[in-house]
C-alpha cells in the first residue's frame, strides 16, 4: 500500500519509467501520460466516473497497457493551501486505489490547473462543448507536466 506523501514531494516515485497524471473530479477523471524520458505530458483520456471499482479497473487497464510505474494525483487544495472536502475525497480515493494496486502515488498541487487550461482553451477560441470534452485530460496533463518539470530540475 502506498504511504501518504506530502504534496509536491516526488521522492516516492521510481527514478525512471512512464508516469500517469490524474485530475480526479466528481464526474470524471482526467488522465495524462508522460513519455519514457519524463520530458513531456500528453493528455490521454477522460474517464467518466461511475463506481469506485469500475473507475479503479479503468485506471488499472491504462497502467498495465502503458507500463506505468507511478501516479501523480492532482490535489485540489483551497486557495489558502488548506485541504477541504475535495482533498479529503482525493486522499480516500488514493487509499482505496492503493489497496487494490500497490503503485507509488504522489500528490501534486493542482490549484488553478483547470482555470489555466480553460483560459488557454478560451484564448484558442474552443467552443464551450469542446472545452467540456477536453478540459479534464488537459488539466491532468498540466498537473503531470508541473511534476515532470520539478523532476527535471531535481535531476
Amino acid at each position: 500500500m502506498a504511504s501518504e506523501t506530502q504534496i509536491n514531494d516526488l521522492t516516492a516515485l521510481p527514478p525512471s519509467g512512464k508516469l500517469l497524471g490524474l485530475d480526479l473530479g466528481t464526474k470524471t477523471i482526467g488522465v495524462a501520460i508522460s513519455d519514457g524520458l519524463r520530458m513531456s505530458a500528453t493528455p490521454l483520456e477522460t474517464i467518466k466516473r461511475t463506481k469506485f471499482t469500475a473507475d479503479a479497473d479503468a485506471l488499472m487497464r491504462i497502467i498495465d497497457s502503458n507500463q506505468i510505474v507511478g501516479l501523480v494525483m492532482g490535489m485540489p487544495l483551497n486557495m489558502d493551501g488548506s485541504e477541504g472536502p475535495r482533498a479529503q475525497s482525493t486522499r480516500a480515493f488514493v487509499r482505496n486505489f492503493a489497496a487494490k494496486r500497490p503503485i507509488p502515488i504522489v500528490y501534486w498541487d493542482e490549484r488553478l490547473s483547470t482555470a489555466a487550461v480553460t483560459r488557454t482553451l478560451i484564448e484558442a477560441d474552443a467552443s464551450r462543448a469542446k472545452r467540456a470534452e477536453v478540459v479534464d485530460k488537459l488539466a491532468a496533463s498540466y498537473i503531470l507536466q508541473g511534476a515532470l518539470d520539478r523532476l527535471g530540475i531535481d535531476r
